[in-house]
């Protein structure tokens, strides 16, 4: 009575429902597929998701004792595995993008026509996208009113680690490496390792360093990029080496032992409010990648800049905070939050590019890309999403930098062409004079790059084409 888990954004053995029901009935065989073929919009995970991918799998494969790796198409792919395994049932837990969806659909039919169980399980989520739905039995547009139902909602508690029996026997998968998830030729990822520690192990230890000295002061401290008062839990989360709910529940008890820390807690909490918020948007819309989601924002004029576009894609916009941001995602696979709306704010309303191919170069070079955060927060920023920031609310850089890096520490770290500057220069190289960015040995133009745009003259530019929206849709 042999059973498949078939992992994919679960890669963990705590609080993981389809890993216990399938332990309930005796030998498992555990089963990851490299879809290649549901991808969204035909893009295959990012290159920075395949580098956490590969770590992920090691990690998951030694604590569960091997697991069989098929590079494919699920549909044919785990039907046939569990034909050939001669299992008796196939459990796994849901994912929620539209194309996610579609496949487990169809997969799930497939085993059932060849009387194999089937069943899937939450273990990505809170709450599932159709339990929390307003008055009326919509689905919610706005994120407040949202997190005030799923507070008023009972979070599951989270299930320890199953006593599981191994499969003695299990057939020939890929190997790893054969896969070629990692870089090579450059190995532009040297950084990924001093950084990350991929896999649930590695997740459950930032877990409670951030919960031990990194919370304190979150809720203030979290929009600082040079300060370390951030979770860095996302790609953990994505790729599910921890669950939502084990978070959930570590830090309520925390807040528990530890009054002091409510507030921070409850901040800390509402963000991951935040990606329970855009898995509600992207199930209910699944068209949020592609269009947007206030269709009147399909009459903006974009500026298609091929050169402006690889200046931010490279961090040379000339804009230290925005740089500082797109230099730290390309080295680390990561950037600060704040400074992820002040870099998207800036392709977008002053390089006025479409939000979409920043979503896509986000997408590529963040190992926490995530399609639901990901568009969701693409489009709040660009104006067009569900409860957006407001189109009129263009982020000044340079403001942005002296407000939440005042002592330039970020951008310092990040463009160490500028550390010699002065706080007063650090976040604007441009205002300075001849003499005071010679005595700091920074040469605009040559060292540094001089602004692409003049910010008021951008700002003049975009408030411009979110006035051709309202023309067109009166």
């Amino acid at each position: 009575m042999t059973s498949v888990i078939w992992f994919r954004q679960d890669l963990r053995l705590a609080d993981n429902p389809a890993l216990v029901h399938a332990a309930a009935r005796g030998p498992i065989l555990g089963l990851y597929v490299l879809d290649e073929t549901s991808a969204p919009n035909g893009r295959p995970i990012g290159g920075a998701s395949r580098w956490w991918l590969h770590k992920s799998l090691e990690a998951l494969s030694k604590a569960f004792g091997g697991l069989v790796l098929l590079r494919g198409n699920p549909r044919e792919l785990v039907p046939a595995f569990a034909e050939a395994a001669k299992a008796t049932g196939v459990y796994w837990n849901r994912c929620y993008e539209p194309y996610s969806v579609a496949r487990d659909t169809a997969v799930k039919a497939a085993l059932k026509a060849m009387d194999v169980d089937a069943s899937s399980f939450n273990g990505s989520l809170l709450f599932e996208p159709w339990d929390i739905k307003t008055l009326d039995g919509a689905p919610y547009k706005v994120y407040s009113p949202f997190w005030r139902a799923c507070q008023k909602s009972t979070v599951a508690v989270p299930q320890a680690v199953s006593n599981f029996e191994a499969a003695s026997r299990r057939p020939m998968g890929d190997r790893l490496t054969d896969w070629r998830l990692l870089p090579s030729k450059p190995n532009w990822a040297r950084e990924f390792e001093t950084t990350w520690t991929p896999g649930e192990a590695g997740a459950l230890v930032r877990f409670n360093a951030f919960l031990n000295h990194n919370l304190r002061g979150y809720a203030e401290l979290r929009d600082r990029p040079g300060k370390p008062n951030v979770s860095r839990l996302s790609p953990h989360l994505h790729f599910g080496e921890i669950s939502p709910r084990q978070v959930w529940a570590t830090a309520k008890m925390h807040a528990e032992i530890q009054p002091a820390s409510r507030a921070d807690c409850d901040k800390f909490l509402a963000e991951l409010g935040w990606r329970e918020f855009s898995h509600h948007l992207l199930y209910h819309f699944p068209q949020l990648p592609v269009l947007n989601w206030k269709p009147e924002f399909d009459a903006y004029p974009w500026s298609d800049n091929a050169a402006y576009l690889a200046s931010w894609q490279k961090g040379m916009t000339g804009y230290p905070i925005v740089d500082a941001g797109m230099r730290e995602l390309w080295k680390t696979g990561s950037m600060h939050n704040r400074v992820r709306m002040i870099a998207a704010s800036f392709l977008i309303k002053h390089l006025r590019i479409d939000w979409r191919q920043g979503e896509a170069w986000f997408w590529d070079t963040l190992v926490d890309a995530d399609l639901a955060n990901n568009t969701a927060s693409w489009q709040w920023v660009a104006g067009c999403g569900a409860d957006a920031a407001p189109y009129f609310r263009i982020f000044n850089p340079i403001a942005q930098g002296r407000k939440f890096d005042p002592d330039g520490t970020y951008v310092r770290r990040w463009c160490p062409e500028l550390a010699k500057l002065p706080n007063d220069l650090i976040h604007a190289p441009f205002e300075g004079t001849i003499s005071q960015l010679e005595a700091a040995g920074v040469r605009l133009g040559t060292t540094y790059p001089k602004p692409l745009v003049d910010h008021a003259s951008a700002r003049d530019a975009a408030l411009a084409g979110y006035a051709r929206i309202k023309s067109a849709n009166v």
